[in-house]
């Protein structure tokens, strides 16, 4: 996490009032189902119609701020192409979101969606994605993000592949980047080369968000 260290504010308690402040704002933008249907519609050859789905867990699943994501095409939302669990931390000026696998993902399909899915998840469940954690920043009325160093390992195709990851998320939009580049060469292997992904809020979860202190680093 060297790349992105921040600076500490001069006063330490005024620090973690703020961050603690700005992690429940990400959690509450974050909280939604997001549509690329406008950018799929306008460039149907480039982009498919994706939802991402960022469904807040209950405070005792991490005994803090924490989700349940998935990514799917609009035509087949019971097959999600990505899964994942996700536990915010407040981390100096910084939001940090560690991110885990499912053990067996296919158990909780349409979790984001049904709430009696989410429900059967516990922390038995989820094993860690190591070096593969999301900092995010506050800049003005968005968050910007981007994956931890380059150690976040993807195999695709036989070829060894580190993630390069970008996000901006407003109070009503998500765009972002995701690149495999590989580890000998730098070369992008998969990914989109036609520019971020970009999404509009189409129901916001904001409600279910835990309202508690934040973890802290």
């Amino acid at each position: 996490m060297a790349k992105l260290l921040p600076t500490w504010r001069e006063n330490p308690q005024e620090n973690k009032n703020n961050i603690e402040e700005e992690m429940k704002t990400l959690a509450c933008w974050m909280a939604g189902d997001f549509s690329n249907e406008k950018q799929a519609y306008d460039n149907p050859k480039t982009y498919a119609h994706i939802h991402i789905f960022w469904r807040p867990l209950p405070y005792d699943f991490f005994g803090g701020l924490g989700f349940y994501s998935e990514q799917v095409y609009d035509y087949d939302l019971w097959r999600p192409y990505r899964q994942g669990v996700h536990r915010l931390v407040a981390w100096r000026d910084r939001v940090y979101i560690e991110n885990y696998g499912l053990k067996d993902p296919i158990l909780y399909v349409g979790a984001a969606r049904e709430l009696d899915i989410l429900k059967t998840i516990t922390p038995d469940d989820i094993k860690p994605r190591e070096h593969c954690g999301m900092i995010f920043w506050r800049e003005g009325e968005m968050f910007r993000g981007a994956v931890e160093g380059k150690n976040c390992l993807i195999n695709r195709n036989g070829r060894q592949t580190y993630l390069e990851s970008e996000v901006e998320l407003t109070a009503k939009t998500w765009a972002s980047l995701d690149k495999g580049m590989d580890v000998n060469t730098h070369e992008q292997v998969w990914g989109s080369k036609a520019g971020k992904l970009r999404f509009e809020k189409r129901e916001s979860f904001a409600e279910e968000v835990p309202q508690v202190k934040a973890n802290v680093l």
